[in-house]
């Protein structure tokens, strides 16, 4: 872990956890019993599932509590939970209740400093806009990625306030494409994402130094990200960009019940 990781453990948490909903901006956000409750009724799995704000044990009647908020507006209740030991009685619970918890993913910490060099030094830097234009969105419908998720994707990632929109173009085309997001006093970075037949050229880094340079002109200087536990490529760019795992979450979702 790097140095970042006291921040965490002093009471970042919260804030982090405010601006990961914050960043994909949910149709509706509630707080209840110390726990954020974003509805949305799209793909991105942030933008709907109940995330705790503190690490500690919740209550049967907490979850039934969450549950019903769920089930009040015609959402299937789902939780984001990171892999910690205070919520193995809830993830027990859970269980038993039919929920199943996919899609481990990492919550990573660096700096915008050591991020703004993972790009070459004679790289030109993304162009980093405040809207997406047209050219930033068509590449989440692109090859190698799924449309119905990407628009998803575009739309909550459009309508958040504050952000930027970074965008390497060759031509008329967005060959690589990423968002950073400002809330909480961290900057975030989101919706990274490099055209299938472009891949290995060092696009993404240019990105991620562009984002960190918009940053660092903004006075922030601690950054987040979420990875897929399993995406390696990503893993080891966040790696050279000074990245390092705080804690690993998953989300859980409610199945049908057995027949």
């Amino acid at each position: 872990m790097n140095d970042t990781r006291g921040f965490v453990e002093s009471g970042e948490i919260e804030a982090i956890e405010r601006a990961t909903v914050a960043a994909v901006s949910p149709l509706v956000i509630e707080e209840l019993d110390g726990w954020l409750l974003p509805f949305d009724d799209g793909t991105v799995k942030r933008a709907r599932s109940a995330v705790p704000l503190h690490r500690g044990a919740v209550s049967d009647s907490t979850l039934d509590r969450i549950e019903a908020r769920y089930d009040s507006h015609q959402f299937v209740p789902a939780f984001r939970l990171a892999d910690t030991a205070c919520f193995d009685p809830l993830r027990a619970e859970l269980e038993q209740r039919h929920y199943v918890g996919d899609s481990p993913t990492c919550v990573q910490i660096g700096s915008a400093r050591r991020m703004r060099q993972v790009a070459s030094a004679d790289a030109a830097l993304a162009d980093v806009d405040a809207a997406p234009d047209e050219a930033w969105a068509t590449l989440f419908l692109g090859e190698g990625f799924d449309p119905v998720d990407g628009a998803h994707r575009v739309r909550a990632l459009s309508r958040a306030k504050g952000s930027l929109y970074a965008s390497v173009r060759e031509g008329r085309r967005t060959v690589a494409a990423g968002a950073m997001a400002f809330s909480h006093g961290w900057a975030s970075v989101h919706g990274m994402r490099t055209e299938q037949s472009h891949r290995g050229r060092g696009l993404a880094g240019r990105v991620l130094a562009g984002l960190a340079q918009a940053a660092l002109e903004r006075g922030f200087e601690r950054v987040f990200l979420q990875v897929d536990a399993h995406n390696m490529p990503a893993h080891a760019l966040y790696r050279r960009a000074g990245f390092s795992t705080q804690w690993q979450y998953r989300y859980w979702q409610r199945q049908q019940w057995p027949r």
